[in-house]
């Protein structure tokens, strides 16, 4: 027999497992929920400090590796995107953004009633529940919770003022409508562990027997009947009917793939790999945008406390406290300090989030007589957050085992290359401050030789990395409606990354969560109806 449901919704990660939640809260309908990944039971998961061990294992991630681009000296990279119940919401940096109030603002702005930030607010604050409790801005009782970093207090202190020789105050909360200074981020973790979406919107309610978690089980099309969306065939030939709407929840990267194998996409694109087309809607994989992060590295002047940590007997020592508590250095990221800054006078809110990191590219579990311990070093980034240049996502092959085509296309707009020379810059000038000065010892990279603007750019070239916060793939007006409907095919949305207009002033997980909770209200409004 041919399973059917009300929603099937294709993608377990950031948005489908907080619309699985929403959409099976009515009785009165089933949700199946179809993840090509497998369950995300791990201590690499688990465990916050780990998150960039998870997010480099082929069990966790897809493996997406980029098109080597023509303006990084054709280099290619990975692109973390998490295969497993949560999906990358399981294998990211844990950090809770939203972004500006002007990004939403603009959205509702281009013309897409109902996403400017006052209309998000209250969905952003029924997702959350904040270490600050409730409040106008926060939440008190939703299925995410959102705790503060713990600031390294050798570290934090020095920083903070640096902040302030330029020109930048502290800022306790960077989920306000116009974040800007420095400060310590929140974090989607409860009680020491990861808190996916998995985890918070999932396992509390995975016993409703209207919702069925379908897990290991890749999709290699959605079915369409007469210009309707009508279900859903898995790779392997099962097909999964759909009586509502298809969702596609798959990311940026999978979301826009799936529409193409469906025969939804650039026709002249899709027929070139022999698919039949069904709907020819050119911007199904364009206006690709990510961030892009520059980097300076340096060498500390002091002992750095996390490199005593992660010592292998008191690493056992730490491992069993997190076990037992959820509390101390396994239970967060080494970061020493976050600030959101403009790169010039001519921003009206800031373009760069900086952040500084107290460890290193040779970090690792160590003790005397079988491994020597890490350098002091400081890990600093400069993230251009408002990207100019545009790539895209296209077919490999019509072969849905195969991953498709990923071109960043980096510093492509001249814009962008002039901005991140000046995030650099500032980087830089940071770790110059009189506060900051007695913590570093020496540029170890790029080095202090490379001054000039081509040097400089020959750097960003050599070391420029994504932020891992890929969007816009199906976005709202060229491939999605307001209401995140497929143009063109009944029963068939998107909802996710990928339909935002422009990539957000932050981190895509939190706005991701609230495009899922919008999606949810008018799936249900539109079934009122």
């Amino acid at each position: 027999m041919v399973e059917e449901f009300d929603y099937i919704i294709v993608g377990a990660g950031s948005a489908g497992c907080v619309l699985a939640n929403r959409l099976s809260a009515d009785p009165g309908v089933t949700v199946a929920l179809v993840e090509a990944g497998a369950d995300s039971r791990h201590p690499l998961i688990d465990m916050p400090l780990t998150w960039m061990q998870a997010a480099a294992s082929e069990r966790f991630t897809w493996g997406y590796m980029s098109a080597p681009d023509p303006n990084l000296d054709c280099r290619a990279q990975p692109i973390p995107r998490g295969k497993l119940l949560g999906g990358s919401s399981a294998i990211n940096g844990t950090m809770y953004i939203r972004g500006a109030a002007a990004d939403y603002d603009a959205w509702r702005d281009a013309g897409h009633a109902g996403w400017g930030y006052d209309d998000l607010l209250p969905l952003f604050r029924r997702s959350e529940t904040n270490w600050r409790g409730a409040s106008e801005v926060h939440g008190g009782e939703g299925e995410m919770h959102v705790s503060p970093m713990q600031p390294d207090p050798a570290l934090y202190p020095s920083f903070i003022a640096a902040g302030r020789e330029l020109g930048y105050e502290p800022c306790p909360d960077f989920n306000v409508a116009q974040p800007e200074g420095f400060g310590i981020p929140d974090c989607t973790i409860r009680q020491g562990r990861r808190a996916s979406t998995m985890r918070a919107f999932i396992d509390p309610v995975k016993g409703r027997p209207n919702l069925q978690v379908m897990a290991n089980s890749p999709v290699r099309r959605v079915t369409i009947e007469q210009g309707r969306a009508s279900g859903i065939e898995l790779v392997g030939g099962k097909a999964i009917r759909c009586r509502g709407e298809v969702i596609l929840s798959a990311g940026a990267l999978n979301s826009p793939h799936l529409l193409m194998l469906s025969g939804i996409g650039p026709g002249g694109h899709l027929r070139e790999h022999g698919i039949e087309v069904a709907l020819d809607l050119p911007g199904v994989g364009q206006n690709l945008q990510d961030h892009p992060i520059a980097m300076g590295i340096f060498a500390g002047a002091l002992d750095i406390d996390f490199n005593r940590q992660i010592r292998l007997d008191r690493l056992a020592v730490n491992f069993l406290h997190w076990q037992l508590t959820g509390k101390g250095p396994l239970a967060q990221s080494p970061m020493s300090v976050q600030g959101f800054v403009r790169s010039g006078d001519g921003q009206d809110r800031p373009d760069l989030q900086f952040q500084v990191v107290h460890s290193g590219y040779d970090a690792r579990v160590w003790f005397p007589g079988w491994r020597k311990s890490p350098s002091a070093m400081f890990s600093c980034g400069a993230i251009l957050l408002n990207p100019e240049s545009r790539g895209e996502v296209s077919l490999a092959s019509a072969d849905a085992a195969m991953l498709p085509q990923v071109q960043f296309n980096f510093m492509s707009a001249e814009g962008d290359s002039e901005r991140l020379r000046k995030g650099f810059r500032f980087i830089r000038q940071f770790m110059d401050t009189e506060a900051a000065r007695p913590l570093v010892k020496a540029e170890l990279a790029p080095g202090p030789a490379a001054q000039s603007d081509e040097e400089v750019e020959g750097w960003l070239r050599a070391s420029l990395i994504s932020a891992g916060h890929p969007t816009s793939t199906c976005a709202m007006g060229s491939v999605v409606d307001s209401e995140l409907r497929v143009k063109g095919i009944a029963g068939l949305r998107v909802a996710d990354a990928s339909i935002m207009p422009d990539v957000i002033r932050g981190n895509t997980h939190a706005p991701t969560v609230v495009i899922a909770e919008k999606a949810a209200d008018m799936i249900r409004t539109a079934r009122l109806a």
